[in-house]
């Protein structure tokens, strides 16, 4: 007999060390690079100062759960590993248009293995379906910094894009 999804989270959040993550989720970062890139390199630009060229997390989204939108100053490239799935919304703050995408192995449905999110995208995400669950790894470059973390109320999302306010409400706090 093979063990649940609760077994199973308990099983990674347990052996990969994972602690909850301010915008949900669990996470624990696995590699800092050692090389430092200019603030400059960043969006928006922070020229006063450096980051580390490029860092790596775990990810983990369990059942019902969700990351809530959120911004970084990075690139942030998303790599599935295990679990049912996981859909992540992204609004383009230029632009105002959401993209969602399916990470996951399902290829015939239009999941993809892997993704990258732009610098200054607002983008959360969540298990796909919601009740299952993913375990994903992000590379951010350059490295992140929780000084470029920027996590918006739901009101501010919503005044920012009310053409989104069903999505907003799902993937904010």
């Amino acid at each position: 007999m093979g063990e649940s999804v609760a077994e199973r989270i308990a099983y990674l959040k347990d052996k990969l060390g994972l602690m909850p993550h301010p915008e949900g989720g669990f996470f624990r970062e696995t590699y800092r690079a050692e090389v430092l890139v200019p603030g400059a390199s960043l969006v928006p630009m922070k020229p006063d100062q450096v980051r580390h060229a490029a860092t790596m997390i775990y990810f983990l989204v369990t059942p019902g759960s969700f990351s809530a939108l959120h911004t970084i100053c990075s690139d942030e490239g998303w790599h599935f590993y295990e679990g049912t799935g996981l859909e992540i919304l992204s609004i383009d703050p230029e632009t105002k248009q959401a993209k969602t995408t399916l990470l996951g192995l399902d290829f015939e449905n239009n999941q993809s293995p892997q993704t990258w999110i732009p610098a200054g995208h607002y983008f959360g995400s969540r298990a796909y379906p919601p009740d299952g669950y993913a375990l994903v790894g992000c590379t951010v470059a350059p490295g992140f910094d929780f000084a470029d973390f920027h996590l918006p109320t739901q009101q501010a999302l919503l005044d920012l894009f009310p053409q989104h306010s069903e999505l907003i409400v799902q993937f904010s706090r």
